[in-house]
């Protein structure tokens, strides 16, 4: 079972877990012992050049010289970058020299945690919340998953250990496998290069979690505002409850919200897995009269509120959990040319976004996305688009909660072109066709929503990017959301189609994807002008600042623009800047040099991308909505970005704001 326990790993969300004596519990008094992220102290290397067979490696004291010192999440290359084996890898054309062959076969992950006798009796689980691909999963000499069972790139594996640990030290060992051509994976479509290793490795959190007899799992708030007067909110609790033990008990909920406390019993039988809801009619402190609501920027202030929720046995506590969450309610509509809007709390939205990709080796640390996101509202945007689940964490979405963005999740074009899946698809419905194929990603998309959904700044769930999902994997998409999230409007696509399922979506991605001069957005009506919601868009390269460019690029390629230029601009017919240079030149003038250039192209990025940000509010209603293509780039680069790799503004940034 792939429990997608969104709370694990929030930044800001502390998932606080019960601890337990012999008996399972905490008794009064004691400090609970917190769940474990097992995120430091691990050591990897190739598969190949380990010598020993798996139980010896997953054995405590193994001697692991030689190894590579890494931390978790990482990829492979991730970790090779960080520990120095390829210094310069974003410089010049230096990550075409990296050896593919070394990440096509699996490397191990290793590292050992102390465990004392008390929490060594308790329920002890490990969650996996990503591995790319697939892994075997060995504990203290004994496999515990094999790579039919951990595998997947999005779905959340959580492996039982009770009995399998013990006091002192317990050793961890994983054998990550690469993904294969054709397999659902982590992808940059043509955006940039490929990573050498496909982003293979463990790149989202680990974690021991330790429990009494009753486990919380999958605890949801929701909220329903008045939107008459946004004077009143009322909201709804959900969770599972596991009886782990032989015999029927009576649990107490025990909650508090804002320090609103309030308690609710129980019966679970034995071994029960029971899903329990609580509205305001159950409980009366779920009922909010003014509710400091949640609003996206520039519409007011984004308010949070703090739950905080054990389980306890006998007056003991068995399990707690504790989040952030947002009063806000999310609908969309159809204006009157039929295109989708959406509302927040009632009052419509003009989306106005940029479109996010994560570091090209999901190494982005939490200063780099706090930055990232301030400038998202600085330039006075609302919403960051991400063409696939990013993220290797919580923080993206804990930094966005607080900083009032929209974020539109969903799945990427990645696996919709035969060239970028690396396997079959159809022309109409991509790559996920097959019965097989849909239970995967329709599982993925169960663990992304729930791992996600307490964020208040998600507001749609996308459920394809180019193309329509297949009507088989439509329905049973929409079965998953109705099952574990209703509270948001998914997105069928973010092309201009019609669904068999659910009918038009009412958005476009016509482009353009490249300069355009500035009359273009008030002027057309066929294409991606501003009339309706353009999924993407932009007027194409910003070229960064001659500081940025100077530690990318080699001195001697600087000027004129060569092959080394195009390395670092998008691939296929995106892979010049020749439209964008032979505009400059028409409107100011041919450059002389890399520093005339760079600074004309300042003021021509300027004069593009402001004309479209401005029309599209000016044509309200017409318009709802606007996402540059792109925010940001993975990698240094020329192409599609308001800001570079080493965060420098460029000229479409102040055309933006």
């Amino acid at each position: 079972m792939r429990d997608a326990m969104s709370q694990l790993s929030s930044v800001g969300s502390v998932l606080l877990m019960g601890a337990l004596a012999l008996s399972g519990c905490a008794t009064p008094g004691e400090q609970p012992v917190t769940s474990r992220q097992l995120n430091t102290g691990w050591s990897l290397r190739a598969a190949a050049e380990v010598a020993d067979g798996s139980e010896e490696v997953s054995t405590p004291g193994y001697d692991t010289s030689g190894w590579v010192g890494t931390t978790v999440p990482a990829t492979v290359m991730g970790a090779l970058v960080a520990d120095g084996a390829y210094p310069d890898l974003y410089f010049g054309t230096n990550i075409e020299d990296v050896s593919t062959e070394q990440f096509r076969a699996p490397w191990w992950y290793r590292t050992e945690f102390e465990l004392s006798t008390n929490e060594a009796a308790r329920m002890a689980s490990l969650v996996f919340d990503g591995v790319n691909y697939s892994a075997d999963v060995w504990l203290n000499g004994e496999r515990i998953g094999s790579r039919d069972e951990v595998a997947g790139a999005f779905l959340i594996h959580e492996l039982d250990v009770t009995g399998r640990v013990h006091a002192g030290a317990n050793a961890l060992a994983v054998e990550v496998h690469p993904p294969e051509p054709g397999f659902f994976t982590i992808g940059f479509v043509d955006w940039n290069p490929h990573p050498p290793d496909e982003n293979m490795g463990i790149w989202r959190p680990v974690t021991l979690r330790l429990t009494g007899e009753v486990s919380l799992h999958e605890v949801y708030v929701t909220s329903e505002v008045d939107l008459e007067t946004l004077g009143s909110a009322d909201l709804k609790l959900s969770a599972r409850l596991v009886n782990h033990g032989q015999a029927p008990v009576t649990t107490t909920l025990r909650g508090s919200i804002d320090g609103r406390e309030f308690r609710r019993d129980v019966e679970l039988d034995a071994f029960a897995d029971r899903r329990v809801a609580f509205n305001a009619s159950d409980i009366p402190e779920l009922h909010l009269e003014a509710p400091r609501l949640w609003w996206p920027h520039t519409m007011g202030e984004p308010d949070l509120y703090s739950l905080e929720l054990t389980a306890e046995l006998d007056g003991r506590v068995s399990d707690s959990f504790a989040t952030t969450f947002g009063v806000r309610e999310f609908s969309t509509y159809l204006n009157d040319e039929g295109h989708r809007g959406f509302k927040v709390n009632g009052k419509p939205v003009l989306i106005r976004g940029g479109g996010w990709v994560d570091d090209l080796l999901l190494s982005d640390s939490d200063a780099r996305l706090e930055a990232q996101l301030l400038y998202v509202k600085h330039m006075n945007l609302n919403t960051v688009r991400l063409e696939g689940f990013w993220g290797t964490s919580h923080a993206l979405f804990d930094i966005a909660d607080r900083l009032g963005l929209l974020i539109m999740v969903g799945w990427s074009c990645q696996w919709e072109w035969e060239e970028y899946l690396g396997g079959p698809v159809d022309e109409v419905y991509g790559g996920v066709t097959t019965a097989e194929e849909i239970d995967l990603i329709a599982n993925s998309l169960r663990d992304q929503v729930v791992w996600l959904r307490n964020h208040p700044s998600v507001f749609t769930w996308v459920l394809a990017s180019d193309m329509l999902p297949h009507p088989d994997a439509e329905r049973e998409y929409n079965a998953v959301l109705a099952e574990v999230d209703d509270t948001r409007p998914p997105l069928v696509s973010c092309a201009w189609v019609e669904s068999e399922v659910s009918g038009p979506s009412g958005v476009k991605m016509s482009g353009p994807y490249d300069w355009v001069p500035p009359v273009y957005w008030w002027e057309d009506r066929e294409h991606g002008g501003a009339y309706g919601f353009n999924t993407e868009t932009g007027p194409g390269p910003q070229p960064p600042p001659l500081e940025s460019l100077q530690r990318m690029i080699p001195a001697e390629n600087l000027w004129p623009i060569d092959e080394m230029w195009h390395f670092h601009c998008a691939r296929n017919e995106f892979n010049t800047p020749d439209r964008y240079v032979e505009a400059l030149s028409n409107r100011y003038g041919r450059a002389d040099g890399v520093e005339e250039f760079l600074a004309k192209s300042q003021v021509a990025s300027y004069e593009a991308i402001r004309p479209m940000f401005e029309s599209f509010v000016v044509n309200r209603p017409s318009t709802t909505g606007v996402i540059q293509w792109m925010l940001n780039s993975a990698w240094p680069a020329m192409f599609w970005q308001l800001y570079d790799h080493y965060l420098m503004p460029n000229g479409a940034f102040y055309g933006t704001r």
